[in-house]
């Protein structure tokens, strides 16, 4: 695996190709906060049966897909979007990306329909390391940084295609791994 890089907020964590981890496993987590005390992120590519709209009735209208943003406070929805210029508001992660903002500006746009499927991610929880424990599992090679992406695959819907596309991006020494078949007892 690479040496482990520092992670940073607008970094993404790819999972180690065999972690057996069912919340990680084949995960591409978005990370919005990091710092000493600890980080925060939104795994991009594991999809939950829900849509906004389940989770929040009066937004009936709201049929955005809900992902499992991980593993801690599963009770609480996040989002990360890229629509400043119609929500203004949010935390800019990366150029272009940001978390969070108004919620009840965001409910009108969604029922106005200003607000399209490729722009926003609404996740149930979140992916959340304490002090030093990314660190240490960066040095055990459970996850790989990377700052190489495109912004319409963060936003994308196929899960498969995210994963595929993030370990080719990681370059020729790693693009084999993306044929690896999710179960590699079954090859």
């Amino acid at each position: 695996m690479l040496s482990p890089t520092l992670p940073s907020s607008g970094k993404l964590l790819i999972s180690e190709p065999f972690l057996m981890d069912p919340n990680f496993q084949r995960s591409v987590v978005l990370l919005t906060q990091y710092h000493e005390e600890g980080t925060i992120g939104f795994i991009l590519n594991h999809h939950t049966q829900y849509r906004l709209k389940d989770l929040i009735p009066e937004m009936d209208q709201a049929d955005f897909p809900v992902y499992a943003g991980g593993p801690v406070a599963t009770d609480t929805i996040h989002f990360i979007h890229r629509c400043y210029d119609k929500l203004n508001d949010g935390e800019e992660i990366a150029k272009g990306i940001y978390w969070g903002g108004n919620f009840e500006t965001l409910k009108i746009l969604i029922d106005t329909h200003q607000v399209a499927h490729s722009d926003i991610k609404f996740f149930i929880g979140y992916s959340g390391w304490g002090q030093q424990q990314l660190q240490n599992e960066l040095e055990e090679n459970t996850w790989i940084v990377s700052g190489k992406y495109d912004l319409d695959l963060i936003f994308s819907d196929n899960e498969e295609e995210v994963w595929r596309e993030v370990i080719v991006n990681l370059g020729p020494k790693y693009a084999h791994v993306s044929r690896f078949p999710q179960n590699p007892n079954l090859n």
